[in-house]
């Protein structure tokens, strides 16, 4: 398994018979470059999207188009897109699995907002969610934009993820106090990837309060189309 961070919250994961781009934004992130576009999304199978903001689905909708590939996530925003864009999509909702060749993809809640922006100001795309990503004998849990919740006890329990990726910036989001907080009180992680930091002055910008958060778990900072192997 690789998980290639691609800047902010944009990850390509290489799992089982799957490359899946989760909420790529590659036009006008401050820390991806765009000249190394087409080799982050080369051979993606689909794209996951965890909600409208456009810092997690700038380019999303694009890619799918481009490549012909499904844009999945939640059912209301993807019917409107495949209406809109004439793409192909996979919409479900919270608590529901679909299953992409080898892997199952589970929705999750996340607590956050999720609008897209339009000649008519913010306009509603579903609501936000993270997702719990299973292949290769391992579960990956991708926040998405979210806080601490309490549901976040219920998926240990029902799916027991050994990798975090987990939003940790502040501001929009939980922080790093916050992110780890939720590492250790709800989670065992073997892994825990922070993201959604450091892209604009107004997030954090160090990943060391993690790690000195969160001793029991390897805390990786990421680099951009820098492969974790797992």
């Amino acid at each position: 398994m690789k998980i290639i961070p691609l800047g902010h919250s944009g990850f390509r994961i290489e799992i089982e018979d799957q490359v899946l781009l989760i909420d790529p934004w590659l036009t006008g992130c401050p820390v991806f470059p765009e000249e190394r576009r087409a080799e982050a999304i080369k051979g993606a199978t689909h794209v996951l999207i965890s909600h409208g903001h456009f810092d997690h689905c700038a380019d999303g909708f694009d890619v799918a188009k481009e490549l012909d590939i499904p844009a999945v996530g939640i059912y209301d925003h993807m019917g409107f897109m495949e209406g809109k864009l004439g793409i192909k999509t996979v919409g479900f909702n919270k608590g529901g699995t679909v299953q992409l060749g080898k892997v199952a993809v589970t929705m999750v809640t996340a607590a956050h907002s999720s609008t897209y922006n339009s000649d008519d100001g913010p306009m509603y795309a579903g609501t936000e969610s993270g997702f719990m990503i299973a292949g290769e004998g391992k579960v990956i849990y991708f926040s998405g934009d979210t806080d601490v919740m309490m549901d976040m006890e219920i998926f240990e329990d029902l799916h027991h993820p050994d990798i975090g990726i987990l939003c940790a910036g502040g501001h929009f989001t939980m922080d790093m106090k916050r992110a780890a907080y939720a590492a250790k009180r709800f989670f065992n992680f073997s892994t825990v990837i922070p993201c959604h930091y450091n892209t604009f002055p107004v997030l954090e910008q160090s990943v060391q309060p993690m790690i000195d958060a969160v001793p029991n778990a390897k805390v990786i900072e990421p680099e951009v189309l820098v492969a974790i192997e797992i």
